[in-house]
């Protein structure tokens, strides 16, 4: 097997306790039927303990028990492979999960500190001190003093070890055993004699740590006495709860190991591990040392090697140090050629590195270009204007993101910066040019360059110059620091633009460090991208209201709408460059389900309507005014939830909105947060989600409102899912999304599918498709009809839609701007597309697009011929329809 498989069409599962192997090995028949060729499976590595998503990996070389047994994954791989399907896995390279007892690793760095064999693993500042351990609750005195920190002996391994609330294993360093074993045994006192003796068995120190421990818990298994001993050792260190001084000898043991157990917020300010984002128990690791590369994907590559896996899907690619160095690394160490993408969010303007070697993106850019042609460019200024005149938003999304970043850099993630000035300090002292330039004056500079980049990040590396692209947007978030801190003497973002760029090193006899300043710059490379992620996705996200169907990762909520041009000329350009890159609508990380997002997309096109609607609705429910809450913008938030996900037949309804509009409060940190939760305002919430359930005057103002939104959602959901099977590209479907889906907010989108229900229906509507009958719309039916019949013609013609050119068809008319249309071509085989992008009140009969060709064309759907030999008017194309995809005749 020498090529490379390109996948047809990618099936998104999520794997958990809940839905594990066997679970999946029971779709593949579906699947298969449905028109899949590969699943797209979220990580099954080896997580932490009840993970819900498998980024918290503990071992890259194992698979996830929860998840079933190794002859429960082979059995479900030899299902795939009975239904002809094959495998791309979502692989996690930039991250490791760590606290609990889980990580070997993790526990190995926290015994042995820097002599750790693992300690070069994690992104780890040894410098700054102990290994910060941020997983308690409260105060480390109050925790300790309650007896929830607590001394625990290992019989079976022989090892000692400080327990946080019975979860988190904090190993004590070996060379300290003997202060717990004492003398009160002549056994006990030997060995921790030479415990205290391991410094002279470098470099056999750990080795011969483990033959005392094994020692030790044979002595213990042997001899009761010496069992007893030890547990009265290990009681007299464990104090007695509510008495502080009981706990001083665990205290002052404590304070001498490698790790230093903390508050979780004193991570805020004293983190010195890089961290994925700001979460404590995600740990990053340095994926660029080739040995931890071996071992991390030895596993993986072991599943390439055997046909297993045809494909990765690399997480975070922006968080490793250098990733086209890693790409390359993982082409040239594969056992065989692979289908590779990367999770890269662009920002605006934004183009995918053409030297990555990868097939392309895992698609956010393509959910967000297919939103916004369906959005009513001439409704963006009344959206605006009502927005604004309901809740008293700001309006400037710039202005509030870059607050939100320094909000992020002030609060969660100041310590990662702190690391950086100090850095950065200690590079300018390397000359007496610089030598001034304090710690506090660089932080604040380096902070406003961070909230000047629009984009993730730069790629600077130590191989070569800075890019044309990278310059650019270097220089682009230099100057707008300079603009946002004009009290700075220029002097400081002269050089700070110098390390960035590391143009401080560009010339030799420089004074500078050319390692310092190289590592300085792809460190700050790895700490912008979070911070955009944070300030931008998770939290300014949650503040800017306008029309949250544009709020999704990837997505430029100020600027939104696409124009036909622009819709165009993205999927020409995919064709040429980019032809297997991977088309998302749903995914696990969207806020808001791809009909869901459908729906509201609708309110561009009647936002007088709209903005009327939700001042009745408002006073309904507020004729009193506010109150305690929640604000205006808030309300607006929730109005746009009950419309995209209304469903009176839901028991969950309730609780659903509930938790998406909790999370969305604390996210957004404008009235709550996760840290210190505003209980009063949250409540507030809580009840205008349920006053707006319960009030039968509101219900009978909102529901024909919003059945005629659904309505025309559901015909925006079909434009968007026929484009995402025809445009180039390799289509995802994510799980459960054939059909309606009308999910928020994560977890939400992780709720059960009912794939026995969707099979069902898959047969039912196979059957009216091959009657030449449409099936009656119900549950997403013609949904899936549209997507059963576009799979089939993807496996049909597969030359077509993996290589075949891209060309638009502009209409002439009163609905030029409303209709989208294009042909590809490949040989002798032909597709023709043709859909409103959104609705509009004309006459489509005078709407006229020129002929894709002459001869017979078969509408894909409904099987009816189209002959074709001049133009065509757009109202006979589609025939009642939304959208209509044709095949030429063979």
């Amino acid at each position: 097997m020498n090529e490379t498989v390109i996948p047809r069409a990618t099936y998104r599962l999520q794997f958990h306790a809940g839905f594990r192997f066997a679970d999946a090995a029971r779709l593949a028949p579906y699947l298969a039927r449905l028109g899949i060729s590969h699943v797209y499976a979220s990580p099954w590595l080896k997580a932490r303990p009840g993970s819900t998503h498998g980024y918290d990996i503990v071992d890259h070389a194992a698979l996830n028990p929860e998840l079933g047994s190794e002859a429960d994954f082979r059995a479900m791989v030899a299902a795939f492979m009975e239904n002809g399907l094959g495998q791309i896995v979502d692989f996690v390279p930039n991250h490791m999960g760590v606290g609990g007892a889980d990580n070997p690793w993790w526990l190995h760095v926290l015994e042995w500190g820097p002599e750790s064999d693992c300690a070069g693993w994690f992104d780890i500042d040894w410098r700054a001190g102990r290994l910060l351990v941020p997983f308690l609750g409260d105060q480390y005195g109050v925790v300790l003093e309650s007896g929830q920190l607590e001394l625990r002996f290992d019989a079976e391994a022989g090892g000692f070890a400080v327990w946080a609330y019975g979860t988190h294993k904090l190993p004590i360093c070996p060379l300290h055993y003997g202060r717990i074993l004492g003398d009160a045994h002549p056994a006990l006192e030997r060995l921790g004699d030479a415990f205290a003796g391991l410094e002279d068995w470098r470099p056999r120190i750990v080795a011969r740590a483990s033959d005392l421990k094994a020692e030790l818990a044979a002595l213990v298994a042997e001899d009761e006495m010496v069992a007893w001993a030890v547990r009265e050792a290990v009681a007299a260190l464990n104090g007695r709860g509510g008495e502080a001084g009981s706990w001083r000898r665990l205290d002052a043991l404590i304070r001498d190991q490698h790790w230093r157990a903390a508050h979780f917020r004193v991570a805020a300010d004293d983190i010195n591990y890089r961290r994925f984002f700001n979460i404590n128990e995600l740990a990053g690791l340095r994926m660029e040392l080739p040995e931890l590369f071996a071992h991390a994907h030895r596993l993986i590559f072991d599943l390439l090697a055997d046909g297993t896996l045809d494909g990765l899907r690399i997480d975070h690619v922006d968080g490793l140090l250098d990733p086209k160095a890693y790409l390359l690394r993982l082409r040239e160490a594969a056992p065989r050629p692979f289908y590779l993408v990367v999770e890269k969010i662009l920002a605006r303007h934004e183009a995918l590195r053409a030297d990555w070697p990868v097939q392309g993106t895992t698609g956010y850019e393509f959910a967000n270009l297919v939103l916004g042609l369906m959005l009513d460019p001439a409704g963006e200024a009344a959206l605006t204007r009502g927005y604004a005149d309901f809740t008293g938003a700001e309006g400037d999304f710039d202005a509030i993101t870059r607050d939100c970043k320094h909000r992020i850099m002030r609060n969660e993630m100041t310590g990662e910066l702190q690391m950086l000035a100090r850095e950065a300090a200690r590079i300018a002292r390397q000359t007496p040019r610089t030598a001034d330039f304090t710690r506090n004056i660089l932080s604040r500079g380096l902070a406003a360059i961070v909230a000047g980049f629009e984009v993730y990040r730069s790629y600077v590396d130590a191989e070569a110059p800075p890019s044309t692209e990278d310059r650019q947007a270097i220089d682009t978030a230099v100057t707008e620091a300079r603009r946002q801190e004009p009290d700075l003497d220029p002097s400081v973002f002269d050089f700070l633009h110098g390390l960035l760029t590391t143009d401080l090193v560009a010339a030799p006899r420089s004074g500078f460090s050319r390692h310092a300043v190289q590592r300085f710059a792809m460190r700050v490379q790895q700490y912008s991208g979070p911070i955009m992620a944070k300030g931008l996705e998770d939290t300014a996200f949650y503040r800017y209201n306008r029309l949250v169907a544009a709020n999704e990762v990837g997505g430029h909520p100020d600027h939104p709408f696409v124009s036909l041009d622009i819709f165009h000329a993205a999927n020409a350009e995919r064709a040429a460059h980019w032809p297997q890159a991977m088309l998302a609508t749903s995914t696990h990380d969207t806020k808001r389900g791809e009909d869901t997002r459908a729906r509201l997309a609708v309110l561009a096109t009647m936002p007088e309507e709209w903005t009327a609607a939700v001042r009745d609705w408002h006073a309904i429910l507020r004729p009193e005014g506010e109150g305690a809450g929640p604000d205006r913008n808030d309300a607006y938030l929730l109005y746009q939830l009950l419309l995209g996900i209304w469903d009176p037949t839901d028991p969950a309804l309730g609780p659903r909105l509930e938790a998406a509009m909790m999370k969305s409060l604390r996210e957004a940190k404008r009235h709550s947060n996760w840290a210190s939760p505003n209980a009063g305002y949250e409540g507030a919430t809580m009840t205008l989600v349920r006053d707006a359930l319960a009030s039968r005057r509101f219900l009978e103002a909102f529901e024909p409102f919003q059945h005629r939104i659904a309505r025309l959602g559901a015909e925006a959901s079909l434009v968007q899912t026929a484009l995402k099977l025809t445009v180039p590209g390799v289509p995802d479907i994510y799980q459960g999304a054939e059909m309606w889906d009308f999910s928020l907010v994560d977890p939400d989108n992780r709720r059960p599918v009912d794939h026995q229900a969707r099979a069902a229906a898959l047969e039912e509507v196979t059957t009216a498709l091959a009657q030449g009958a449409l099936p009656a719309e119900a549950g997403g039916r013609l949904k899936l009809a549209l997507t059963a019949a576009l799979l089939a013609e993807r496996k049909a013609r597969p030359g077509l839609y993996a290589h075949g050119d891209y060309q638009p068809v502009l209409a002439r008319g009163p609905g030029e701007d409303a209709v989208v249309a294009f042909t590809r071509r490949h040989g002798a085989q032909a597709m023709f597309l043709v859909a409103r992008r959104f609705p509009a009140d004309l006459d489509w009969q005078e709407t006229i697009l020129p002929s894709p060709g002459d001869g017979t064309w078969r509408n894909i759907l409904t099987g009816r011929p189209l002959s074709l030999d001049s133009a065509l008017k757009v109202a006979d194309a589609l025939d009642g329809m939304p959208v209509a995809v044709f095949a030429a005749s063979d």
